[in-house]
C-alpha cells in the first residue's frame, strides 16, 4: 500500500479528495497526498485569515486606506474574495487536468442571504467571475432551492451546503439538471461544469445524537456514528438509479468513516486538513468498493426505529422542500454560518477602529 490512504485511493479509484480549507500551506500540503480540489465555508474562510493574520491585518489597513467609504462587511468579504481566488490559483493545473471537473475552490455565497434565492444566484454568478476553477456554495434551504437551477443555467459550478439529508439532495440534483438542460437547449457549453452536492456527514451525526439526548434513547452509541454513512449512501444509491450529472461530496468529519465507509464511487471525499493528516498517518486499509456496502441491519434499524428525525434524513421522501429550512441541523448550521458573517465583520472592525483599552 502506498504511504498514503488517500494517494492509494486515488491510483485505485474513480472517488477524489478535495481538502476542506483555503489556507494556502494546508493546500499545497495536501497536494503532496493527492488533493484534486478544495471547499470553503464562512467559518473556514475565518480560520483562514487568522492563521496569516498578521499578512491579512495589514491587507484590510491597505484595503480600507484605499476605499474610504467601504463598510466593515465589505472589507471582509472582498478579504475572503482575495484569499479564494490565491487558494484557486494553487488548484489550476487540477483544474486543467480534470476539464473542470475537479480543480476548483469553494466560496460560499452570504448565508444572511439564505431565504432569498435571487440574491444567492446573483452572488453566485459575481463569485463565478473571480476565477475560472471557482465553485460556488449555496445553502440547501427551501427557499433557495430555485437559485441552483438559474445560477447553473448561468454557466456557474455549484456546491449545495447546509445539506444532511436525501431528499435535499435530490432537490439539488433535479435542479441542477433543469438548469443543465436549459444550456444544452440553447447550445450553451456545459463542458467544464463541475457541480457537487455536499452531506455534511458529522453534522447529520451531531443531529441525532442531540435528538438521543432530547429524547433519552438508549441504543449503542457506536450506532450514531453510522448516520451520516448511511445518508450518504442511500443517497448515492439513489443518484446512480437516477443519473443525476452532480456528484456527491461528504463533508463535516467527526470519524474516519466518513471516508472510509465511501470509497469506490464517483464522488468527492472532502476532509478537513487536521484529519487528512490524522488519517494518512492512521494505516487504515479501507474497502475500495465500501461506497457499496449496505449498512448492516443491526446499526440501521435501531437508527429507523428510534429516531424520527434520521427518518427523515434517511428517506428519499422523509422532506418535502418547504421543510428544509427548519430540519433541526439546517437550523444548527445557518446559526453557525451567521454567526462567522457577524466575526467576519468583528475581525475587521478590530483593524478598522482597534480597541483602545487594549
Amino acid at each position: 500500500m502506498s504511504e498514503s490512504p488517500f494517494l492509494y485511493m486515488k491510483q485505485n479509484t474513480q472517488t477524489v479528495l478535495w481538502n476542506d480549507s483555503a489556507d494556502p500551506k494546508e493546500l499545497n500540503d495536501a497536494l503532496t497526498w493527492g488533493i484534486v480540489g478544495a471547499t470553503c465555508n464562512p467559518v473556514i474562510a475565518l480560520s483562514a485569515l487568522n492563521a496569516d493574520k498578521s499578512y491579512w491585518v495589514g491587507r484590510i489597513k491597505e484595503y480600507a486606506a484605499a476605499s474610504p467609504f467601504a463598510t466593515e462587511d465589505s472589507i471582509g468579504w472582498a478579504m475572503v474574495e482575495e484569499l479564494s481566488v490565491n487558494a484557486a490559483k494553487i488548484l489550476e493545473p487540477e483544474f486543467e487536468k480534470y476539464n473542470g471537473r475537479n480543480g476548483r475552490l469553494s466560496i460560499q455565497t452570504d448565508p444572511r442571504n439564505f431565504r432569498n434565492a435571487s440574491a444567492l444566484a446573483q452572488q453566485a454568478v459575481e463569485f463565478s467571475k473571480l476565477a475560472k476553477n471557482i465553485i460556488v456554495k449555496i445553502p440547501v434551504t427551501s427557499e433557495a432551492i430555485s437559485a441552483f437551477e438559474e445560477a447553473t443555467y448561468k454557466g456557474v459550478s455549484l456546491n449545495a451546503t447546509v445539506s444532511f439529508s436525501v431528499a435535499q439532495t435530490i432537490a439539488v440534483a433535479e435542479a441542477i439538471e433543469r438548469g443543465l438542460k436549459r444550456r444544452e437547449a440553447e447550445g450553451l457549453d456545459i463542458s467544464q461544469m463541475g457541480p457537487v452536492c455536499t452531506i455534511m456527514v458529522g453534522r447529520v451525526d451531531d443531529w441525532v445524537k442531540v435528538c438521543a439526548e432530547k429524547a433519552g434513547a438508549t441504543v449503542d452509541p457506536g450506532i450514531m456514528e453510522w448516520a451520516g454513512v448511511a445518508v450518504f449512501k442511500n443517497a448515492y444509491k439513489i443518484y446512480q438509479e437516477r443519473g443525476y450529472r452532480t456528484r456527491l461530496l461528504s463533508a463535516a468529519f467527526r470519524n474516519h468513516m466518513h471516508w472510509s465507509e465511501l470509497l469506490g464511487g464517483d464522488v468527492v471525499i472532502s476532509p478537513p486538513y487536521p484529519w487528512q493528516v490524522r488519517i494518512n498517518k492512521s494505516g487504515i486499509k479501507p474497502s475500495l468498493n465500501s461506497i457499496n456496502e449496505p449498512v448492516a441491519r443491526h446499526i440501521l434499524e435501531p437508527l429507523l426505529e428510534n429516531f424520527p428525525e434520521f427518518v427523515k434524513m434517511y428517506e428519499p421522501d422523509g422532506l418535502k422542500a418547504d421543510e428544509f429550512t427548519n430540519l433541526g441541523a439546517t437550523l444548527r448550521t445557518l446559526r453557525g454560518f451567521l454567526q462567522s458573517a457577524n466575526d467576519l465583520e468583528s475581525f475587521v472592525r478590530d483593524v478598522t477602529v482597534p480597541n483602545p483599552d487594549k
